[in-house]
Protein backbone atom coordinates (compact mmCIF):
# COMPACT_ATOMS: atom_id res chain seq x y z
CA UNK A 1 0.00 0.00 0.00
CA UNK A 2 1.32 3.36 -0.97
CA UNK A 3 1.99 6.33 1.74
CA UNK A 4 0.07 9.16 1.81
CA UNK A 5 2.27 12.09 1.05
CA UNK A 6 3.01 14.23 4.07
CA UNK A 7 4.20 18.22 4.00
CA UNK A 8 7.21 19.12 5.49
CA UNK A 9 5.12 21.77 7.67
CA UNK A 10 3.25 18.98 9.29
CA UNK A 11 5.75 16.22 9.65
CA UNK A 12 9.47 18.03 9.51
CA UNK A 13 12.73 17.33 7.95
CA UNK A 14 15.20 14.57 8.67
CA UNK A 15 19.07 15.30 8.74
CA UNK A 16 21.58 12.40 9.19
CA UNK A 17 24.57 13.93 9.94
CA UNK A 18 25.89 16.98 11.95
CA UNK A 19 28.84 18.05 9.85
CA UNK A 20 29.53 21.65 8.73
CA UNK A 21 26.86 20.47 5.89
CA UNK A 22 24.19 19.07 7.99
CA UNK A 23 24.68 21.95 10.51
CA UNK A 24 24.26 24.55 8.48
CA UNK A 25 20.62 22.66 6.88
CA UNK A 26 19.21 21.64 9.88
CA UNK A 27 20.24 25.19 11.99
CA UNK A 28 18.28 27.06 8.92
CA UNK A 29 15.54 24.72 8.36
CA UNK A 30 14.97 25.77 12.38
CA UNK A 31 15.37 29.48 11.47
CA UNK A 32 12.25 29.26 9.08
CA UNK A 33 10.57 27.64 11.90
CA UNK A 34 10.19 24.02 10.79
CA UNK A 35 10.48 20.91 12.94
CA UNK A 36 14.03 18.96 12.38
CA UNK A 37 15.14 16.12 13.83
CA UNK A 38 19.46 16.05 13.33
CA UNK A 39 20.82 12.27 13.85
CA UNK A 40 24.74 12.12 14.67
CA UNK A 41 26.44 9.12 15.89
CA UNK A 42 29.36 11.29 17.16
CA UNK A 43 29.23 12.33 20.68
CA UNK A 44 31.54 15.48 20.79
CA UNK A 45 29.11 16.50 17.55
CA UNK A 46 25.64 16.04 20.19
CA UNK A 47 27.42 17.55 22.78
CA UNK A 48 28.53 20.60 21.09
CA UNK A 49 24.66 20.96 19.86
CA UNK A 50 23.00 20.14 22.70
CA UNK A 51 20.12 22.35 23.49
CA UNK A 52 20.27 24.48 20.22
CA UNK A 53 19.05 21.47 17.96
CA UNK A 54 16.54 19.05 18.49
CA UNK A 55 18.94 15.43 18.02
CA UNK A 56 19.15 12.22 18.78
CA UNK A 57 22.59 10.47 18.97
CA UNK A 58 22.17 6.99 16.77
CA UNK A 59 24.26 5.32 13.79
CA UNK A 60 21.93 6.11 10.56
CA UNK A 61 23.49 3.46 8.83
CA UNK A 62 22.06 1.33 10.85
CA UNK A 63 18.50 0.11 9.82
CA UNK A 64 17.31 -0.39 13.28
CA UNK A 65 18.40 2.60 14.92
CA UNK A 66 16.40 4.54 12.06
CA UNK A 67 13.12 2.82 12.15
CA UNK A 68 12.92 2.79 15.76
CA UNK A 69 13.31 6.82 15.94
CA UNK A 70 10.57 7.36 13.04
CA UNK A 71 12.90 8.39 10.21
CA UNK A 72 9.68 7.19 7.54
CA UNK A 73 7.57 9.29 8.96
CA UNK A 74 9.41 12.43 7.83
CA UNK A 75 8.40 13.32 4.15
CA UNK A 76 12.25 14.60 3.44
CA UNK A 77 15.33 13.61 4.54
CA UNK A 78 18.83 14.65 4.06
CA UNK A 79 21.92 12.64 4.28
CA UNK A 80 24.79 15.12 5.22
CA UNK A 81 27.40 12.59 5.57
CA UNK A 82 30.19 13.41 3.71
CA UNK A 83 33.31 11.82 4.39
CA UNK A 84 32.11 8.39 5.32
CA UNK A 85 30.75 7.10 1.98
CA UNK A 86 29.90 3.67 3.45
CA UNK A 87 27.70 5.25 6.10
CA UNK A 88 26.47 7.37 3.47
CA UNK A 89 25.20 4.60 0.96
CA UNK A 90 23.93 2.48 3.88
CA UNK A 91 22.09 5.50 5.72
CA UNK A 92 20.42 6.40 1.69
CA UNK A 93 19.44 2.76 1.36
CA UNK A 94 17.40 3.04 4.72
CA UNK A 95 15.69 5.47 4.12
CA UNK A 96 14.65 4.16 0.88
CA UNK A 97 13.29 1.22 2.38
CA UNK A 98 11.51 3.42 5.01
CA UNK A 99 9.35 4.79 1.86
CA UNK A 100 10.73 8.51 2.89
CA UNK A 101 9.25 11.06 0.03
CA UNK A 102 12.16 12.80 -0.59
CA UNK A 103 15.81 11.72 0.10
CA UNK A 104 18.54 14.64 -0.64
CA UNK A 105 22.25 13.70 0.21
CA UNK A 106 25.66 15.07 -0.25
CA UNK A 107 27.50 13.51 -2.42
CA UNK A 108 31.95 13.85 -2.70
CA UNK A 109 31.94 13.13 -6.15
CA UNK A 110 30.53 12.44 -9.68
CA UNK A 111 30.66 8.32 -9.25
CA UNK A 112 29.24 8.76 -5.32
CA UNK A 113 26.56 10.71 -6.62
CA UNK A 114 25.60 7.76 -9.32
CA UNK A 115 25.63 5.63 -6.77
CA UNK A 116 23.34 7.08 -4.54
CA UNK A 117 21.03 7.78 -7.45
CA UNK A 118 20.59 3.88 -8.09
CA UNK A 119 20.66 3.29 -4.25
CA UNK A 120 17.50 5.36 -4.58
CA UNK A 121 18.14 8.87 -3.65
CA UNK A 122 15.54 11.83 -5.27
CA UNK A 123 18.04 14.53 -4.91
CA UNK A 124 21.95 14.41 -5.31
CA UNK A 125 23.86 18.13 -3.67
CA UNK A 126 27.61 18.52 -4.50
CA UNK A 127 28.11 21.41 -2.10
CA UNK A 128 31.86 22.09 -3.19
CA UNK A 129 31.16 21.68 -6.85
CA UNK A 130 27.96 24.14 -6.54
CA UNK A 131 29.69 26.72 -4.50
CA UNK A 132 32.39 26.86 -6.87
CA UNK A 133 30.21 27.38 -9.92
CA UNK A 134 28.44 29.51 -8.17
CA UNK A 135 31.65 31.99 -6.81
CA UNK A 136 32.67 31.64 -10.60
CA UNK A 137 29.52 32.82 -12.06
CA UNK A 138 29.60 35.94 -9.44
CA UNK A 139 33.18 37.53 -9.73
CA UNK A 140 32.66 37.22 -13.58
CA UNK A 141 30.50 40.07 -14.26
CA UNK A 142 27.64 42.18 -12.43
CA UNK A 143 26.05 39.31 -10.67
CA UNK A 144 25.19 39.67 -6.89
CA UNK A 145 23.16 36.31 -6.93
CA UNK A 146 23.17 33.32 -9.18
CA UNK A 147 21.17 30.41 -8.80
CA UNK A 148 21.21 27.57 -11.36
CA UNK A 149 18.19 25.18 -11.66
CA UNK A 150 17.88 22.77 -13.90
CA UNK A 151 18.68 22.31 -18.03
CA UNK A 152 20.62 25.10 -17.92
CA UNK A 153 18.12 27.68 -16.66
CA UNK A 154 19.25 29.95 -13.90
CA UNK A 155 18.29 32.84 -12.05
CA UNK A 156 20.26 36.07 -11.40
CA UNK A 157 20.45 39.10 -9.46
CA UNK A 158 22.27 41.76 -11.21
CA UNK A 159 23.27 45.43 -11.87
CA UNK A 160 21.18 46.30 -14.49
CA UNK A 161 23.07 46.91 -18.30
CA UNK A 162 23.06 50.77 -18.88
CA UNK A 163 21.83 49.69 -21.94
CA UNK A 164 18.46 48.79 -20.72
CA UNK A 165 18.67 51.86 -18.78
CA UNK A 166 15.82 55.09 -19.21
CA UNK A 167 13.43 53.34 -21.53
CA UNK A 168 10.52 50.92 -20.49
CA UNK A 169 11.13 47.22 -20.79
CA UNK A 170 8.74 47.34 -23.49
CA UNK A 171 10.53 49.27 -26.08
CA UNK A 172 13.87 47.77 -25.45
CA UNK A 173 12.42 43.91 -25.58
CA UNK A 174 15.05 42.25 -23.18
CA UNK A 175 13.59 39.27 -23.91
CA UNK A 176 13.92 39.25 -28.12
CA UNK A 177 16.90 40.85 -28.36
CA UNK A 178 18.97 39.19 -25.58
CA UNK A 179 17.36 35.89 -24.97
CA UNK A 180 16.68 36.90 -21.17
CA UNK A 181 13.50 37.36 -18.95
CA UNK A 182 14.02 40.26 -16.47
CA UNK A 183 11.16 38.98 -13.85
CA UNK A 184 11.45 42.19 -11.19
CA UNK A 185 12.98 45.03 -10.24
CA UNK A 186 13.72 46.41 -6.95
CA UNK A 187 14.95 50.36 -6.60
CA UNK A 188 16.37 52.32 -3.81
CA UNK A 189 14.13 52.91 -0.84
CA UNK A 190 10.93 51.12 -2.81
CA UNK A 191 9.62 47.53 -2.75
CA UNK A 192 10.23 44.55 -5.17
CA UNK A 193 8.07 45.14 -7.95
CA UNK A 194 7.17 42.42 -11.20
CA UNK A 195 8.02 43.53 -14.47
CA UNK A 196 5.66 44.67 -17.32
CA UNK A 197 6.17 46.37 -20.31
CA UNK A 198 5.53 49.71 -18.96
CA UNK A 199 8.58 49.55 -15.54
CA UNK A 200 11.68 51.89 -16.42
CA UNK A 201 15.07 50.35 -15.53
CA UNK A 202 17.70 52.94 -13.75
CA UNK A 203 21.62 52.28 -13.02
CA UNK A 204 20.53 52.54 -9.25
CA UNK A 205 18.25 49.93 -9.48
CA UNK A 206 18.68 46.19 -8.97
CA UNK A 207 17.19 43.48 -11.52
CA UNK A 208 16.44 39.68 -11.06
CA UNK A 209 16.23 37.90 -14.32
CA UNK A 210 16.06 34.43 -15.82
CA UNK A 211 17.66 32.41 -19.01
CA UNK A 212 20.16 30.20 -19.99
CA UNK A 213 23.26 30.82 -18.33
CA UNK A 214 25.47 31.72 -21.29
CA UNK A 215 22.66 34.08 -22.22
CA UNK A 216 22.71 35.26 -19.04
CA UNK A 217 26.27 35.89 -18.83
CA UNK A 218 26.22 37.63 -21.73
CA UNK A 219 23.84 39.87 -20.65
CA UNK A 220 25.73 40.78 -17.37
CA UNK A 221 28.98 41.55 -20.01
CA UNK A 222 27.38 44.30 -21.51
CA UNK A 223 28.16 46.28 -18.84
Amino acid sequence: MRKQRVSVADAGVLVLGLGRFGQSIAAKIDQLGLDVLAVEKDPALITQWSGRLPLVQADAANPEALEQLGAGDFPVAVVAIGTALESSMLATANLVDLGVQEIWVKATSVKHGRILQRIGAHHIVFPEQDAGARVAHLVSGRMLDFIELEDDFSIVKMRPPLQICGRTVGDIDIEGRYGVRVIGVKSPGKEFVYVNRRVVVSPEDLIVVGGQSGRLEAFAALG
